[in-house]
């Protein structure tokens, strides 16, 4: 399957994409720098597992910890807070990107849309699974699950969508910083209230921190979504 690759400007977002014929996925990724460095491989990686033809588009986050951020939140580690910005960002995916996805390229209005993403991109993507339905899956990768607040958010809301992928690395819980040491045992509940749920998921641990192969562990999570949606 070939893929165009072109960069555009929407509503002064800088996006990145991977374009095929007769696409039935659309993968979404919400993307910083070092993402965008690795973003040829990610898709790479997609195309070799996978038959089905789909498309990716990347957009930049240019202030990550607002952007992507469900809620107010104290720093984590060195001193930047966060800002509730998620709204904003899937309101942008919803009534811009992907309209104007489909027209531009011509997709299908049924075409398969999955959002995904890494590290606090990937709580963006499971947090737009409790507040939309647009998805037919979610591709979260190492998501920041340890975030202020989000145990409690999801023991009292249910996810409006039927797929959703988990994956951590394995010595990602292993950390000093108490926040984020709190990863593993947040994950593990995820999964087993989306199981509860009845949603069609899976946990899969990778070798490494949390710095390790993020491009090859995106690939993974979008490669299970096409696969299962």
């Amino acid at each position: 399957m070939k893929l165009r690759k072109e960069n555009f400007i929407i509503d002064n977002k800088e996006c990145i994409g991977y374009i095929s014929e007769n696409t039935q996925y659309l993968l979404i990724q919400p993307v910083d720098e070092h993402d965008i460095e690795v973003l040829d491989n990610e898709v790479a990686e997609i195309q070799k597992n996978t038959e089905k033809p789909f498309s990716l588009i990347a957009f930049k986050i240019e202030n990550w910890n607002n952007e992507l951020s469900p809620w107010e939140a104290p720093p984590a580690f060195g001193n930047k807070s966060f800002g509730s910005g998620a709204k904003d960002t899937l309101e942008f995916i919803e009534s811009t990107l992907i309209p104007m996805a489909k027209e531009r390229y011509n997709f299908a209005d049924d075409v398969q849309v999955i959002l995904g993403g890494y590290s606090l991109a990937g709580l963006f993507s499971l947090l737009s699974a409790y507040k939309s339905n647009t998805f037919s899956g979610i591709a979260a990768a190492s998501p920041s699950v340890w975030f202020n607040g989000w145990e409690e958010f999801i023991n009292n809301n249910t996810p409006l969508i039927n797929n959703v992928y988990l994956s951590l690395g394995d010595t990602e819980e292993k950390t000093k910083n108490k926040v984020m040491s709190t990863v593993g045992d947040n994950i593990r509940k995820q999964e087993e209230l989306l199981k509860n749920d009845n949603i069609n998921t899976i946990l899969e641990w990778n070798k490494g921190g949390h710095f390790s192969n993020s491009d090859l562990r995106v690939a993974k999570a979008f490669t299970w979504c096409i696969e299962n949606v």
